[in-house]
């Protein structure tokens, strides 16, 4: 299972958040909170800052080994960030299969896993239309998800276009015979709000916690120190504006 954490509020150095003893970063060699302890096979940094798409880093390298990482968290200045650090459940170690995916102002990155993919494969990315199939690069389930919700309109309703999109992959699953649990926590952003959602077709969602700070909102897979967090229960989305209000949801997945 990955690690990821999102921010939205007032402008900060995402190093705030990835370095530091509890930061993403260091769970990338020691999660605490995860199947996988170490999460080595690639990571990814999204941010808005001056335009309306986001700027995108992806590489191969383990977070604790990549110097560019590195020095992007130290350097760019962002009021929204999407930060992600894999372990890779579907697809091969590659850039295009890293997080965050991003398709025009919209970011998406994920941890969980569509049980069975290699056999379920060939009808998920028919829930994708010819217009968003264009944008695929990589190989993972997790792009297929995000592509296959634009094309139920995320863009418009990103609540019910996620319903809609894990309720047709379980479908599809139960159709195929597979057996394995569809495990789904997501951050999900169009660059002013941000919603982190928190599903299994299981009793065991992967988990995701928020928090306030003095400066925004903060959604981890895992707490970072001894604070006050918030679980996001499972089967909720929360969702975080950029003046920092929060609220929460019921996810309903008619599967």
């Amino acid at each position: 299972m990955c690690r990821l954490v999102a921010y939205v509020g007032a402008p900060i150095f995402p190093a705030a958040l990835l370095a530091g003893k509890g930061g993403l970063i260091a769970q990338s060699l020691a999660a605490r909170e995860a199947k996988t302890v170490v999460n080595g096979d690639g990571c990814g940094l999204g941010w808005y800052g001056e335009l309306d798409e986001p700027g995108l880093y992806r590489g191969i390298r383990p977070a604790w080994s990549d110097p560019n990482l590195a020095s992007l968290c130290r350097q760019v200045r962002t009021r929204l960030f999407c930060a992600h650090i894999r372990s890779a459940t579907s697809g091969e170690v590659s850039v295009a299969n890293c997080h965050p995916f991003a398709a025009g102002r919209h970011l998406f990155m994920h941890n969980g896993q569509v049980g069975g993919y290699d056999r379920v494969r060939r009808q998920l990315e028919a829930l994708i239309t010819d217009e968003h199939y264009s944008l695929r690069r990589g190989t993972g389930d997790s792009e297929t998800i995000f592509l296959a919700a634009l094309a139920r309109g995320l863009d418009r309703d990103p609540i019910t276009a996620i319903s809609r999109t894990l309720a047709d992959i379980a479908n599809r699953m139960a159709d195929t015979g597979v057996r394995q649990a569809l495990r789904f926590a997501a951050v999900y952003t169009d660059g002013q709000t941000l919603w982190a959602y928190r599903w299994s077709s299981d009793t065991k969602p992967p988990t995701l916690y928020w928090r306030h700070t003095t400066a925004g909102v903060v959604v981890v897979s895992e707490p970072m120190d001894n604070g006050n967090w918030n679980e996001i229960k499972p089967g909720s989305v929360l969702t975080a504006t950029i003046d920092a209000k929060v609220r929460t949801e019921r996810l309903l997945v008619a599967a």
